[in-house]
């Protein structure tokens, strides 16, 4: 129904961003929300898929198209939900799901919170063949402002990683590894996060 929206982003938290447009602040769910740390305050155009439940009207935003198209994807498979397939998209690229449903890698897909041997199996089996990948993938390189006091942003990037389904044993691991590393940003500290948890 809405292909996108285009807007100011105007508020980032752990699940979800808000971008206003005409008047109207649009509450979008979003796999990993500080990769729109750099648009905060500017106007951006972010790929959008509404989702109506009985209890809710969702909107779930994602950063280009494939991603999105990677979302539509994973939840077709009988056992994804939107808040497994947000998850593997936090973690990975959508090249990177790809490739492991192509290699048929239940290994890797188990990696993710909320995702077991069976279900794992019902990705490679629903989407194998039906996913391209892509040999070229273009990385998005984020610019990050150097900080002196990297706690809030490890803070609000555990805060993140823990909406995202990993528990506070996993988190507090996360948390001990992080504060011996250099982190610029809660994006940088995300993604390390996510790389530490899937190790």
């Amino acid at each position: 129904m809405y292909a996108y929206v285009k807007g100011t982003l105007t508020e980032l938290y752990p699940t979800h961003v808000v971008v206003e447009t005409g008047g109207v602040g649009y509450e979008i769910q979003t796999p990993n929300s500080y990769r729109f740390q750099k648009y905060l305050d500017n106007e951006l155009k972010i790929f959008t898929s509404l989702i109506v439940r009985e209890d809710a009207q969702l909107l779930y935003g994602f950063i280009n198209q494939e991603e999105k198209e990677m979302f539509l994807n994973l939840i077709k498979v009988t056992g994804i939900g939107p808040k497994s397939a947000l998850a593997i998209l936090a973690t990975s690229t959508p090249n990177e799901v790809k490739i492991a449903i192509e290699n048929e890698n239940d290994a890797y897909l188990t990696k993710f919170p909320g995702i077991g041997k069976k279900t794992a199996r019902q990705i490679v089996l629903d989407l194998k063949g039906k996913v391209q990948v892509n040999d070229t993938e273009e990385q998005q390189v984020l610019t990050h402002e150097e900080t002196s006091d990297q706690s809030p942003l490890i803070e609000e990037a555990l805060l993140a990683l823990g909406a995202l389904g990993y528990s506070k044993r996993e988190l507090t691991k996360v948390e001990k590894a992080l504060n011996k590393e250099t982190v610029e940003s809660v994006d940088d500290a995300v993604k390390r996060g996510l790389q530490l948890l899937v190790s």
